[in-house]
């Protein structure tokens, strides 16, 4: 028996197959803790901020002449 012969049941992806994987697993860490810096700069308006607004968008559209509670 020729122990030679090339068996394609024994081979491996060896070193740089290795290399790729974990360069991958690397690059998707760094765009992972690139993207929760991003998220946490977003600031998400609380329920309170919007009525408060809201309301004073109404008050303003009172106040002007012609607006929405204007006489005809």
């Amino acid at each position: 028996m020729n122990t030679s012969t090339f068996d394609p049941t024994q081979v491996s992806p060896g070193l740089l197959g290795f290399l790729v994987v974990a360069a991958i697993g690397f690059a998707l860490y760094l765009l992972i803790k690139s993207m929760n810096k991003q998220i946490s700069k977003i600031e998400v308006p609380r329920e309170a901020d919007i009525e408060r607004e809201e309301k004073a968008a109404r008050q303003a559209a009172a106040k002007k002449p012609g607006g929405p509670d204007a006489q005809k």
